[in-house]
């Protein structure tokens, strides 16, 4: 069939008209948006090499106080709880019966003095005699052993005087240490014996105190060499609190237990401001060292998945490539990149759940 010049033209020019109109409809296709991310970049940092364990406080000494002699209480001079000092009165006993004893031990000491006195002087006039050969022998060895016998007798009497004074002081009882009274077990008007049971009261000593925790026995070798080299750094932190109380490790167990793998430390913390309480459950943070020049991104960057953990890095373009990373310890916030990221890349810290590789993003905040 042949097809006149016109006719030609109108195909042709029909033709053309539908490519123009395909390609102006490819051209107005719009471009995926750039998702909104939050982002920050990797620095450098110095973090501290630490261990962390579940501590417990202990006082840094305890007494059991218990009455020495036996009396019945006539005053308490201190409240449960109270904090005392040292050699401050906590309680007073009948000292009657005590005073009587000293008072008569002390005329049995005069009235034997008195004794001696006379028998050294016989003694000594019975000297004379016998080198002049007017007494026999044997008065004067009498009289020579009367002299000693007594002499020991007040010397016994002055030992009985000393005891009575040291039980009279006995009923008096004084604190011990500087610390915090706990449950008071007798009241005025009980009768105590000597070294009897119940004691009359616990004083445990707060400032300072300690802290015991273990940790597993692979980190012993570092522990023993860094405290060779100095003063090793614990911090204690309490349950709800955000600041932790400082002290040193001065303990090192000589045993590691076998049945759990690791050995038991002890940390002292002057505890001043008295946050760390005997009994009381802490998390326990011991210092190895400080580690120098680590890599540091926010925590909340890392991503955990099959392939291990992994961050969205963000690219000059602004687009996204997954990387796999590998972490250390987490400190203040951010975590130590071991392996995956250089200083000063961009990793996305928010908004990775709508990301795919190769995606344009934008920041919401300054990097």
């Amino acid at each position: 069939m042949k097809l006149f010049p016109s006719a030609f033209l109108a195909v042709s020019l029909a033709v053309s008209l539908a490519a123009l109109t395909s390609c102006a409809k490819t051209a107005a296709a719009p471009m995926p948006p750039a998702i909104p991310v939050v982002a920050a970049k990797a620095s450098l940092g110095d973090v501290p090499v630490t261990v962390s364990a579940i501590g417990n406080v202990e006082a840094y000494s305890t007494v059991s106080v218990k009455a020495q002699v036996e009396g019945v209480i006539t005053r308490v001079y201190f409240q449960e709880g109270q904090g005392v000092k040292k050699g401050q009165m906590l309680f007073q006993l009948d000292s009657r019966p005590l005073d009587a004893a000293l008072r008569q031990a002390e005329a049995t000491y005069e009235k034997d003095m008195v004794q001696l006195k006379n028998a050294k002087v016989d003694a000594e006039r019975y000297v004379e005699l016998y080198k002049r050969g007017i007494v026999a022998k044997e008065q004067y060895d009498q009289l020579q052993t009367a002299a000693s016998t007594f002499e020991e007798l007040t010397n016994a009497d002055k030992a009985a005087v000393t005891d009575a004074k040291v039980k009279l002081s006995y009923s008096t009882i004084r604190s011990p240490i500087d610390g915090y009274t706990g449950n008071l077990n007798v009241h005025e008007g009980n009768l105590v014996k000597e070294n009897d049971t119940p004691y009359l009261v616990v004083i445990n000593q707060v400032t300072p105190v300690n802290v015991t925790f273990c940790v597993p026995e692979q980190h012993l070798p570092d522990i023993k060499k860094f405290m060779a080299g100095g003063k090793l750094k614990v911090e204690a932190l309490p349950p709800g609190e955000t600041k932790p109380s400082e002290g040193t490790v001065t303990f090192i167990d000589n045993l590691v237990d076998v049945q759990t793998g690791t050995i038991k430390l002890k940390g002292m913390f002057p505890n001043k401001d008295r946050r760390l309480w005997p009994g009381q459950f802490v998390n326990a943070t011991m210092t190895l060292m400080t580690r120098h020049g680590a890599v540091l991104i926010p925590a909340q960057a890392i991503l955990t998945g099959q392939s291990g953990k992994s961050v969205f890095v963000v690219k000059p373009d602004m687009t996204i490539e997954p990387r796999v990373v590998e972490t250390g310890q987490e400190y203040g916030g951010n975590t130590v990149i071991e392996k995956g990221i250089n200083p000063g890349e961009t990793v996305v810290t928010d908004g990775q759940l709508r990301l795919t590789p190769g995606a344009k993003v934008e920041f919401r905040k300054a990097v």
